[in-house]
């Protein structure tokens, strides 16, 4: 135990040696909202604005981010944080730029890290020394440990919700559970799918509603990406609409979205480096302390 504090002191201290960068989770506790497309279209219309941008698949055990990129894996989070390789040799780099970190797909064991698992992503991270402005984390569906974890690690936490009652549902509850460890906490919201900005701006509202009525935080809507034909031709030819269509519907919308997050100002500490997303990652909670209280 005390060599493994000793390797996460010496990892942090490296990581202190990087510049600022934006640590954005993107998730949306029901499946089927659309996380992870938002947060491939985000990444790379960031990248189309010249940042530095690297997306980690935290869907531990059904990572899909490469394949809607229309990207290979050979190495993945798995490889890493079991010492076959670097966190540098399992980064795949798509056409725009976007860097990924895959994760494995049909793996139960990295669904749920543990103690050990945690310390070696702090030392892959520690590992990882290259120009980065933002780390967008896509995370699993679902209120999982992990998923909990990662956007508790991030600065910013953006929830993607849907005109669906399971998806308002399932939204409340994660900002219920994160609510409870940082009161007062701000919430980014985008609507996906919507028929219209009235849509998008109702369902916004119904949300915060309630959110605000019995929880101590903060919602604000970011945006609304509507319904779009070419939002499901890009899908399935794995590009990004905002490389494949841009000037459409959705495609307009992601870049408005991009240009939203990056006026956004780091958080925790004057640097905001990597060095505080990894130290907030391992000193997390377990969902079981929020059953105590």
């Amino acid at each position: 135990m005390l060599e493994t504090r000793h390797d996460q002191a010496a990892g942090l201290r490296r990581l202190g040696t990087l510049g600022p960068v934006k640590v954005i989770a993107v998730t949306g506790g029901k499946g089927g909202v659309g996380k992870t497309n938002v947060c491939a279209n985000l990444g790379t219309a960031l990248c189309q604005m010249g940042r530095q941008v690297m997306v980690l698949d935290a869907d531990l055990g059904l990572a899909n981010m490469d394949v809607l990129l229309g990207l290979r894996a050979n190495l993945t989070l798995e490889h890493v944080l079991a010492g076959q390789c670097s966190l540098g040799d399992a980064i795949i780099t798509a056409g725009s730029g976007l860097k990924l970190v895959p994760a494995s797909s049909g793996n139960a064991a990295m669904a749920n890290l543990d103690a050990m698992g945690h310390a070696a992503l702090v030392q892959a991270f520690s590992d990882l020394m290259q120009p980065l402005d933002v780390l967008l984390i896509d995370t699993a569906a679902g209120l999982s440990d992990s998923v909990i974890t990662f956007s508790q690690a991030a600065q910013r936490v953006v929830v993607v919700v849907c005109d669906e009652p399971a998806s308002l549902t399932d939204a409340y509850g994660l900002i219920k559970v994160l609510s409870r460890r940082h009161p007062g906490s701000r919430f980014e919201i985008i609507t996906n799918m919507t028929r219209s900005l009235t849509e998008g701006r109702d369902l916004f509202d119904k949300l915060a509603r309630v959110a605000m009525r019995f929880l101590d935080v903060s919602l604000h809507h970011l945006g609304n990406v509507p319904q779009d034909e070419y939002l499901r031709r890009a899908v399935q030819h794995q590009i990004p609409v905002v490389e494949a269509y841009p000037s459409s519907a959705a495609g307009r919308a992601f870049k408005k979205l991009a240009v939203a997050a990056d006026n956004w100002k780091t958080r925790d500490g004057a640097t905001g480096n990597l060095e505080f997303f990894v130290e907030r990652l391992v000193g997390a909670p377990s969902r079981q302390e929020d059953t105590l209280q």
